[in-house]
């Protein structure tokens, strides 16, 4: 007889509709391990950003000086780029014509500061003649601080149970080793400025040498990239160099002829002083008009002097808004935003200096992140 048992369903025999049902789960449940492995992967890479910056940022801080005069250095060989080439299309030897541009540098150098210590000095000479009139001043501010302070004391009168301060000597001990640590800082620091002219010299002469070798530290696939990112930086630094001279040529002639007009002494050199001081970006201003408000004390009126900052104002305001935009701004291509706080980190990280090389050291950098592909999201974050 043959059997009648029912033999349980296989594999085979499942319902139809469950594989397509499990491979649907299997699919989601690979696409939300993607999405976990990448926000992972994308999570890692901003951390790597973060403390890579963190470490640059620490060593830059570190290694101030030695950072600085290198920066500074190669500032200046950009600046005497086209003096080389000059020399170098009458057939003299690029090594000569960075000897000579540098020496060049060095003479202008000593007799600009000539020309301004001898400047300087006949002021303070004279600085007497108008001693009358800023005892004057002083006498007028210290009369209106003498009656604020009558009407403060009536407003609000002094409680007499109060007690009053006890009073605090002050010894002058270390006195003698205060001293030779700051004569130590001033030795290295001038022995390091004196690598200037030297680094200069062989960062000219040996330019086309160090570019080729440094783009050849890439691998091949990425040498092409890195040849034109360092076509581009260049690019920028000399436009930015030949821009600043030009607005500051600008504003220093302008400076010059206002001043002159509204009789600031030594008008024919603190015109071009306060011109230039004024392209330094958000401290311009304050710093611009230091040096014609000194020199007027004493000799120009209270309106004279007001003239003078509304002109410092004014020449900053259209050097930033007008000038700035039109020469540099196709080549920075940065918004406002990282200028402000570029010149934050580097002023705090390098002082006066920071001020200066903030613009062309984000210049370049926002140039690296355009041409690389992972930070070009931080590129145009960097841009207009």
């Amino acid at each position: 007889m043959a059997s009648n048992r029912i033999l349980p369903p296989g594999p085979e025999q499942l319902m139809p509709e469950e594989a397509p049902d499990s491979q649907l789960a299997e699919k989601e449940l690979e696409q939300r391990n993607r999405r976990k492995l990448n926000t992972v992967l994308h999570a890692g890479a901003v951390a790597q950003i973060i403390v890579g910056a963190t470490v640059i940022l620490a060593v830059c801080y570190i290694a101030k000086l030695v950072l600085v005069t290198l920066l500074f250095s190669i500032l200046l060989a950009f600046m005497l780029e086209p003096v080389v080439n000059l020399l170098e299309k009458i057939r003299l030897p690029r090594a000569a014509g960075a000897f000579l541009a540098v020496l060049f540098m060095l003479a202008l150098m000593y007799a600009g500061s000539y020309f301004l210590y001898g400047k300087a000095m006949s002021f303070v000479h004279e600085l007497p003649k108008y001693s009358d009139r800023i005892r004057s001043h002083l006498a007028h501010f210290r009369q209106q601080t003498t009656e604020l302070e009558k009407t403060t004391k009536q407003v609000f009168p002094e409680d007499k149970n109060a007690k009053k301060p006890m009073p605090v000597q002050v010894e002058n001990e270390g006195t003698q080793g205060m001293v030779s640590e700051k004569l130590g800082a001033v030795t290295e620091v001038v022995l390091t400025l004196c690598f200037i002219p030297f680094l200069t010299y062989f960062m000219l002469s040996w330019q086309e040498h160090a570019r080729t070798k440094s783009v050849q530290l890439f691998r091949p696939e990425y040498r092409s990239t890195a040849y034109v990112t360092l076509g581009h930086i260049s690019a920028m630094m000399k436009s930015f160099i030949a821009g600043n001279f030009l607005i500051g040529l600008f504003m220093g002639v302008c400076s010059v002829v206002i001043f002159g007009f509204l009789g600031v002494p030594y008008f024919y050199f603190i015109g071009f002083i306060s011109g230039f001081l004024s392209l330094m970006p958000y401290l311009g201003i304050a710093v611009a008009v230091l040096p014609p408000i000194a020199a007027g004390i004493g000799v120009m009126s209270d309106t004279q002097l007001l003239l003078v900052a509304i002109t410092v104002l004014g020449l900053h305001m259209l050097a930033m808004n007008v000038l700035y935009p039109k020469i540099l701004g196709k080549r920075l291509q940065l918004n406002p935003l990282v200028v402000t706080i570029s010149l934050l980190i580097w002023g705090f990280i390098w002082g006066a200096m920071g001020l200066i090389l903030a613009v062309p050291i984000m210049g370049a950098v926002k140039i690296v992140c355009d041409h690389v592909v992972s930070l070009r999201a931080i590129g145009d974050w960097m841009g207009e």
